[in-house]
């Protein structure tokens, strides 16, 4: 299902351990890391699609789970040109997500990245609450750092403020421009 602008509807999911480090899982035969994520089927409602998503790609079930919260509205960012698939029926420019903040209740040994004949994921581990922000896919940064951002205070409610401090500021990108010679 793609919506009229060109997005397709997805939910994201931020799995939180209560020491507020969160889960990171490495894409299969790629050397990407990202949240679990995916398509809202016609059919679901993003807590429904969450659900789902969560147990083919982690194979985690509710009961491993406390829902904390959401991020509020959609997310939105646009996928590289090179990604586009033009000769599609419909054209899917970049996914709009609805982030979801979940606090672990299972033990390492619950997670499964092969529940399904083709799991998403082939590795895993648990990472500082900003770390993936700046370690996933560059045109995913953005929203990565929003759905952090919205999600941060529920975070910190339960791991703490050492465990989810403030962000650190983005680093500036350097200045274009020539260099002076004396």
């Amino acid at each position: 299902m793609i919506d009229p602008d060109g997005f397709r509807p997805n939910v994201g999911i931020v799995l939180m351990h209560e020491d507020g480090r969160v889960f990171w899982a490495r894409r299969v035969r790629r050397d990407g890391w990202q949240f679990p994520q995916g398509g809202i089927n016609t059919d679901e409602t993003p807590l429904e699609a969450m659900y789902r998503e969560l147990h083919e790609e982690t194979g985690l079930r509710p009961e491993h789970v406390d829902v904390l919260g959401t991020t509020p509205g959609w997310l939105r960012y646009r996928l590289p040109v090179h990604a586009i698939r033009h000769r599609e029926r419909l054209v899917c420019i970049g996914q709009k997500q609805v982030w979801f903040l979940l606090r672990f209740r299972g033990a390492d040994t619950d997670l499964r990245l092969d529940v399904t004949d083709t799991p998403e994921f082939d590795n895993w581990r648990w990472v500082d609450f900003w770390y993936p922000q700046h370690h996933v896919v560059t045109f995913k940064r953005s929203v990565y750092a929003r759905a952090l951002g919205h999600l941060a205070p529920l975070a910190r409610a339960v791991a703490g403020a050492q465990a989810v401090p403030a962000p650190a500021a983005p680093l500036a990108p350097p200045v274009a421009g020539r260099a002076r010679h004396r």
